[in-house]
């Protein structure tokens, strides 16, 4: 396994992310745990979750199967950097859900970093994600609260997700004028079919030093061989969902289809070639992978080691142009 900084920091992590988004609604508690003992025994130590995950009547479940990990001892908890958000409602069944249990007040940050410790049967959190953009909490209140928890020694980062490259600049210039250390992260949807993060979203993370975490590298299965799976007849969940959407049209499917193609002609995964496409991104930390099973994760670690030659990667920027950076992009 590959290590880099997290962002500016000391901090060391893979260059793999493990997602455990899965743990719970797809993979059961047995089958996740043997995912992350895998994933430590192949040396990925970065494990991101939220507190949301499990969903509905489960919302917390996913963080349980991680704690229940965790307090197997064996080190594990030693070896692992853990990552968790905040921001979804956490109260009732999500049908009428209780205010202030919710967003990123300082009494909804106090109170959902207590439960997800006890969900995670750990004393501090590595990494806490703010899940969403809150336009209605002041950048200063959110700072407040988590300077006390790094006081507290609750959490030692703090990162973002799903935020825009001015909220990334308005979040960083407020820290810095608190004497905080600010985000060191950002986790955003980016990958070979979907790469608007370049246009702001990543050249910010790179200006403020966050390492950028992408999740849905292989764009819900697209990227993964969905056309190929859906000939050979494999493709059931490839089918359902974004990616099934997506090549409803025309011109995605022939996108895909060159895609495949250009990669059928090199012996390569097409899957691992998404995530391999990742690794050479300027300012990229790793891609989040979750695996449902063993055998997928196997496949992602070997995307650490493929290395996809300039011609390759001059191709997949033919069939997956990027928006080029702003504001040339849609602007002179």
């Amino acid at each position: 396994m590959e290590y880099t900084q997290l962002g500016r920091t000391g901090l060391k992590v893979s260059r793999l992310v493990l997602g455990t988004m899965n743990f719970g609604p797809q993979t059961d508690e047995a089958d996740s745990h043997a995912i992350m003992d895998a994933a430590l025994d192949n040396g990925v130590n970065f494990f991101d979750t939220a507190n949301v995950y499990g969903w509905g009547d489960n919302k917390g479940r996913t963080e349980e199967i991680v704690g229940s990990f965790l307090a197997k001892g064996g080190g594990r908890r030693e070896k692992v950097v853990l990552a968790t958000k905040v921001y979804g409602n956490m109260s009732g069944d999500g049908t009428a859900p209780w205010p202030n249990h919710d967003r990123l007040s300082a009494v909804n940050i106090r109170r959902a970093v207590d439960a997800s410790l006890k969900r995670l049967q750990t004393d501090h959190i590595d990494l806490y994600q703010f899940h969403h953009v809150d336009r209605r909490t002041p950048w200063d209140e959110i700072w407040q609260a988590i300077d006390v928890l790094v006081q507290q020694g609750k959490i030692l980062y703090a990162g973002s997700s799903n935020h825009a490259g001015w909220h990334i600049a308005q979040a960083n210039e407020t820290a810095a004028r608190r004497g905080s250390l600010g985000l060191v992260s950002e986790q955003c949807l980016y990958n070979l079919a979907e790469r608007r993060a370049e246009m702001e979203v990543v050249p910010a993370a790179e200006a403020y030093g966050l390492g950028v975490i992408a999740w849905s590298p292989l764009h819900g299965g697209l990227l993964g061989g969905a056309i190929r799976k859906e000939r050979e007849g494999g493709g059931s969940r490839t089918g359902q969902g974004r990616s099934g959407d997506a090549l409803k049209n025309t011109a995605v499917r022939e996108q895909v289809q060159r895609y495949e193609d250009l990669l059928e002609r090199h012996g390569i995964d097409p899957g691992e070639a998404a995530l391999a496409w990742l690794l050479t991104r300027p300012g990229v930390t790793g891609p989040i992978v979750g695996p449902r099973t063993a055998e997928q994760l196997a496949s992602a670690v070997r995307a650490v080691e493929l290395k996809l030659s300039d011609e390759v990667l001059a191709e997949l920027d033919e069939i997956f142009p990027g928006p080029g950076p702003s504001p040339e992009a849609f602007a002179w």
